[in-house]
């Protein structure tokens, strides 16, 4: 009910009565914490709005730690007191009851202390939860696990609601960091002394030693006390609390904490303001004003979030006030509009920031990860949603028994049983497992390759593992089962290991782990072999293929064509006759297969070419030889087949070791069923091949070198190649060995022990010879191997082509860019005739640009009148004008292309001009060369 009050300055102030259920008589932190908050919270807040127009009643009753008496304690504020909201109840399983309750009277319920995840599940508006549930610090102790890189957790936890609502929570938040849950333990909250060590002492004979605690502070100390009783809080374990535990370790008992030397916790971060210190100063105050007798109380997260949830639910109520009359106030017609107004509740609290989600929960916050180190915990590192574990932060950790290493997380126990080891039986190959029975001991003997690695492997480790071989046979002594079955029984808990040749496939890792491979992978196809008849006649063109012949002929002519361009103008051997100038070029070009090139090579472009291509050439010939006489020298065998899809396409029959993996390879790569031979061992396989009942065999590599060590002159082993990841050891998913025998696997096959081992089981002459062992389709050298040295020589070629046009362009540009210009045309033909001459300026000609010698150079042509010119040489004369004459009369259509005799010092001299040209002037008419000839 509610009635018009005088308070704080307010005569017409409405009271609104609100309940709260705490465990009273039980004195418990919560409790006794969570009352006196929720008592200064109404104090304060309307002390700070002394004009509102409502205020909270608070009417408690105790629940007595019974969710009967504490519905009981709901009915009786709901129907007798009218309250408008409850604040409550402590403990989730008593929410439970409760939100029920509230539900169909319309009454919001608040708790700030229940925080098992199950609670969301029921979905009503009208529940509010105050506090951190249970299940937003599992990702922080998640992180933790996957920072010091633990693979198996254990979680202990209270037998109730509160307890189990965690679990699935943690669970999936380690598997997401790739850390298992082997076993769960589960303590009554009632459980004595004796039965608390009983279970410690049955995790003690588990590998595993992390573990999660997550009870009440009363149960948890007896836990600790028990396990340091026990010797379990010593070096090498590791227990984490969650903020159950945590968040009242200031007001746990010394000698609790004593007990808890080492413990890692998580507790959610409360920021230390100005508000929160100056706050826990009025509350120590006034806590001890009203419980003398308690001389160690401590301020704890829960009752912050009860003094903030106080404070949302007064706001509420003034807001709904507000909007609705005031005589009119039910708990069935304001508790819809309460209850929205919560959910619209934001504001920054002592706690921090205040939020309700969509589901009536608090916003997560971050979390401090905290020690217990001395007589209370010291943070040694955050988590946030976002950023995950600032591991910035992370201070040095004082673990169990006082120790400054990080445990490993596991250890194998002393008093535990032996390690099941499932080993695969089976009639052939007995090189890689074999399996025996003594007839009389009936004993069991377990030997083989396999075996000698694995327990090499062993003996690496830093620690003792006790194991048994059991054989994978049934009642009958046989197999039980293909290798997808042996593996499948580590997956079902039947073994914790197979040890043998169990090959690591990606069907197989989904329901276990492999350890690191300890041989060489792969699958492929054993052919029969046939003297190769390939020496005939042509036998000569075999070591090439064909696009290497073709690349290297037609290079010749490109390189040949090369050189003549680059030294057609400045050397001897590269003029003359148009077919005297292909023929030396050819030759030249094709003389340098055996180094036998006679001419002259002037130009350093064309130097710089051939000494490239004979680098090429020098390459080419050597491999060449080397292959060619291999043929002719080797006995070579060659496979009966080399194509995987010719055995599709014929029908052919295969064969494949029973029992493995590889018939389902065989199968997806297009073999039918009934093509599919199945062979026991090697000398099955054999009989196979003899009796002309399979065309090829296809396994494992390992397998194919064992068969072919025994049959060298008859099989080979040939393409095509399946990548598998070769042989390794199994273990159940998220198996804590697997990282160490991985790495004990890599110091074995490293090291002269792995050598020893295979000399042993194989022999030291069990490889085959290498021409015999495997082939791949055709063995010719290609153009793929030398395709590089193509490009370096036909690069320098084109680069030294495009260097000697782009100069000579530039030398003879003047017949490009003529002022008269006659066609283009003819510009590009004037222009290749002057590259079809000598030019007589390299020092090859030098001594012929002298008189009395064949030929000179005309300089210029002075042309005084159409009828007249005049023409300058480079040889010496006593006037500038070495000749005149009169040519027939011309004129500026006319083309002067004649020769005329000019005397000059009794020299007779004849010059072929071509020059269009008009009117008086000097002009040059772009030959650098002109050919006079002396008669």
């Amino acid at each position: 009910m509610t009635a018009a009050v005088g308070q704080s300055g307010n005569a017409t102030a409405v009271a609104v009565n609100v309940g709260v259920i705490l465990d009273l008589n039980r004195r418990t932190d919560v409790a006794q914490v969570g009352l006196s908050c929720v008592e200064m919270a109404v104090s304060e807040f309307y002390d700070a709005h002394p004009n509102y127009t409502t205020r909270i009643v608070i009417a408690t009753r105790d629940s007595g730690g019974d969710v009967v008496q504490a519905a009981a304690s709901a009915l009786d504020l709901i129907n007798n007191v009218q309250v408008q909201a409850i604040l409550g109840p402590e403990t989730s399983m008593q929410a439970n009851f409760l939100i029920p309750l509230g539900e169909k009277a319309q009454i919001p319920v608040i708790s700030f202390s229940a925080s098992s995840p199950t609670l969301a599940s029921i979905r009503s508006p009208y529940f509010f939860r105050a506090t951190q549930k249970d299940s937003t610090q599992v990702n922080a102790i998640a992180a933790i696990v996957k920072a010091f890189s633990w693979r198996q957790v254990v979680p202990i936890y209270v037998d109730n609601a509160y307890g189990e609502g965690i679990v699935p929570s943690l669970v999936d938040s380690l598997d997401a960091v790739d850390a298992r849950v082997p076993y769960r333990s589960a303590i009554s909250a009632s459980a004595t002394d004796d039965q608390i060590g009983q279970e410690l002492y049955k995790l003690m004979t588990m590998q595993t030693r992390v573990f999660v605690v997550h009870m009440a502070p009363n149960l948890g100390a007896r836990l600790f006390a028990k396990a340091k009783e026990v010797e379990m809080m010593s070096p090498g374990y590791v227990w984490i609390v969650t903020d159950g535990i945590t968040g009242f370790l200031n007001s746990i008992d010394s000698s609790v904490l004593e007990s808890m030397q080492g413990v890692l916790g998580v507790k959610p971060h409360v920021p230390r303001t100005k508000e929160v210190l100056e706050f826990r100063s009025r509350w120590k105050r006034k806590f001890q004003r009203d419980h003398p007798e308690i001389l160690d109380a401590d301020l704890n997260s829960y009752g912050l979030w009860a003094y903030d949830a106080t404070v949302a639910l007064a706001t509420a109520i003034e807001n709904v006030t507000n909007s609705t009359d005031l005589d009119r106030i039910r708990a069935s017609s304001s508790g819809p509009n309460l209850a929205l107004e919560l959910s619209r509740a934001k504001f920054a609290g002592l706690s921090g920031e205040f939020a309700m989600e969509p589901d009536g929960q608090l916003k997560g916050s971050a979390y401090e990860v905290v020690n217990v180190n001395g007589n209370g915990g010291r943070v040694v590192g955050y988590w946030t949603r976002g950023g995950g574990l600032a591991k910035s932060l992370m201070r040095t950790v004082i673990w169990p028994g006082d120790a400054a290493a990080v445990p490993k997380g596991f250890q194998m126990p002393t008093s535990g049983k032996k390690l099941r080891i499932g080993v695969p039986v089976k009639d052939g190959f007995s090189e890689f497992v074999s399996v025996t029975t003594d007839p009389e001991t009936n004993k069991t003997s377990v030997t083989g390759y396999c075996i000698d690695i694995f327990e090499a492997v062993v003996q690496t480790l830093p620690y003792a593992l006790p194991f048994e071989y059991v054989p994978f046979a049934n009642a009958t002594g046989d197999s039980a089962g293909t290798y997808n079955d042996l593996v499948y029984q580590v997956f079902l808990g039947n073994f914790d290991a197979v040890v043998g040749d169990t090959t690591v496939i990606a069907n197989r890792s989904n329901y276990v782990d492999f350890t690191l491979p300890y041989t060489e992978s792969g699958v492929s196809m054993v052919v029969p072999v046939r003297p190769d008849g390939s020496k005939n006649a042509w036998l000569f063109l075999k070591p090439l293929t064909w696009d290497l012949w073709m690349t290297t002929f037609l290079f010749f002519l490109f390189i040949g064509f090369v050189v003549w361009v680059l030294e057609h103008r400045i050397s001897k051997d590269f003029r003359g006759p148009p077919s005297h100038q292909a023929g030396t070029s050819l030759w030249f070009s094709f003389s340098t297969m055996v180094f036998a090139h006679r001419e002259n090579v002037v130009s350093n472009l064309a130097r710089t070419v051939v000494i490239i291509w004979c680098f090429v050439v020098l390459i080419l010939t050597q491999s060449y030889t080397a292959s060619f006489t291999s043929l002719l020298t080797v006995q070579r065998l060659q496979p009966t087949v080399t194509d995987i899809n010719e055995l599709l396409r014929k029908g052919e029959f295969v064969g494949y070791q029973d029992g493995s993996f590889v018939v389902g390879l065989l199968k997806r790569i297009g073999f039918r069923d009934d093509r599919l031979v199945p062979y026991d061992n090697s000398d099955h396989c054999d009989t196979l091949f003899g009796q002309g009942r399979i065309a090829a065999a296809f396994d494992e590599i390992p397998y194919i070198k064992l068969f072919l060590a025994k049959h060298c002159s008859k099989y080979m082993m040939t393409d095509p190649s399946y990548k598998t990841d070769g042989f390794g050891f199994v273990f159940p998913k998220g198996s804590v060995l697997v990282p160490d025998i991985s790495r004990a696997v890599l110091n074995v096959t490293e090291g002269d022990k792995m050598t020893k081992i295979e000399e042993a089981w194989f022999g030291k002459n069990s490889r085959c010879p290498e021409s015999s062992t495997s082939v791949s389709p055709g063995g010719q050298l290609g153009l793929n191997s030398f395709w590089s040295l193509f490009l370096i020589a036909g690069v320098a070629a084109v680069s030294a082509l495009i260097i000697f046009a782009a100069t000579f362009v530039y030398q003879h540009r003047q017949i490009l860019l003529q002022q008269q210009k006659p066609s283009f045309w003819r510009r590009i033909m004037r222009l290749l005739r002057t590259f079809d001459k000598k030019d007589l300026k390299c020092h090859t000609f030098r001594d012929d640009n002298r008189v009395g010698n064949n030929e000179v150079n005309l300089v210029s042509l002075n042309v005084m009148s159409p009828s007249a010119y005049s023409v300058q040489t480079e040889f010496p004369v006593d006037s500038s004008t070495a000749a005149a004459a009169t040519p027939p009369p011309i004129d500026s259509s006319t083309e002067l292309h004649y020769n005329d005799n000019v005397e000059a010092q009794g020299v007779e001299i004849s010059i072929d001009l071509h020059q269009n040209f008009s009117g008086a002037g000097q002009i040059d008419d772009g030959y650098d060369n002109d050919e006079i000839t002396r008669h």
